[in-house]
């Protein structure tokens, strides 16, 4: 996986340095040990670490710049000696921690760092922030690949994350615990991540008619093609997607799958299922999309759904059952 940009030792909360200035002051250079883990389980009951490798890459390089310390002057806060002192400090201390897409229970050290007091302080918010946000994706998502018992899931959650950030780290941290990839192409390309995508309602509504839209996608990607057949009649749009898979395969070419995105998707998956596989076509796969997280799936699954894999999106993006 490629390295990241730079983040600084200003990605910190104000109250780190101003209690590393008041160490500097009296002289206090111990050692301290902070441990990182997780206390309020009352929606968990296990995590799955991440995290740790964009951690450890930022202390690698942690190291104040000339602009950093330019600005910390500038707040008036902070005499000129411990300034000067911010300027040599580098991160010297060791960490131990639980590698990535390990489980681990509440309570229990996912990560403790040994350093020089004044260090282990000003990166305290940065560990706790890196550490956190991408512990608790993985978890979901963790929770979401054992609902789906071996079926395929894939990250849908880019638009909906909170921030750009934040969608990169979902798009990894899902693929840390078994999604089979993610809809981010800047995650693809950043982490070397596979990428899956189909076609969006607007898509289909370009057209004047739906199949129109169908035949023209499979002309564009004849060995790569999802049809979104759920934009006006479901059972239509599945039958819609079987002539238009028929015509490829006359073309020596092959429909990958169909997705639904609304509805009752058990009972819709079950209709369609029987309706491709009348047309001769078994190996059309159904996908499932919309407002999917390990409950759902559980309970889609209960139902006998005929789905052979999920996109996942909002819910697990923000984890929103548990979103801290």
């Amino acid at each position: 996986m490629s390295a990241a940009q730079r983040i600084g030792p200003l990605f910190t909360d104000l109250y780190e340095l101003t209690m590393a200035a008041s160490y500097f002051d009296n002289r206090i250079f111990s050692e301290a040990t902070f441990s990182v883990f997780v206390r309020d389980t009352s929606r968990r009951n296990y995590f799955v670490a991440a995290g740790l490798e964009d951690a450890l890459r930022e202390l690698e390089a942690f190291q104040f710049s000339e602009d950093e310390l330019t600005y910390l002057r500038g707040t008036g806060l902070f005499s000129e000696a411990f300034i000067d002192h911010l300027k040599g400090l580098r991160f010297t201390g060791t960490i131990h921690a639980l590698p990535e897409g390990t489980i681990f229970f509440p309570n229990e050290p996912v990560l403790e760092v040994t350093a020089p007091l004044i260090e282990s302080q000003i990166i305290e918010t940065f560990i706790l922030n890196t550490i956190g946000f991408q512990t608790n994706v993985a978890s979901k998502g963790a929770r979401c690949v054992y609902a789906a018992k071996d079926r395929p899931l894939v990250d849908f959650s880019l638009r909906r994350t909170q921030g750009q950030d934040a969608g990169l780290k979902v798009a990894r941290s899902t693929f840390l615990v078994g999604f089979s990839g993610t809809s981010n192409v800047l995650a693809g390309k950043q982490f070397g991540l596979p990428v899956s995508g189909t076609m969006a309602h607007s898509y289909i509504l370009a057209f004047d008619r739906e199949i129109d839209a169908f035949a023209s996608f499979a002309k564009t990607f004849p060995e790569s093609s999802v049809f979104l057949i759920d934009t006006y009649d479901k059972l239509e749009g599945a039958r819609n997607a079987a002539k238009v898979a028929l015509e490829m395969q006359a073309r020596g070419h092959a429909l990958l799958g169909v997705r639904l995105d609304s509805g009752d998707m058990a009972d819709l998956s079950r209709q369609v299922r029987k309706l491709l596989d009348k047309a001769g076509l078994p190996h059309v796969k159904i996908y499932a999309s919309s407002g999917f997280d390990e409950f759902e799936i559980m309970d889609i699954i209960s139902h006998d759904a005929k789905i052979d894999a999920f996109g996942v999106g909002t819910k697990l993006g923000v984890s929103a059952d548990v979103p801290y």
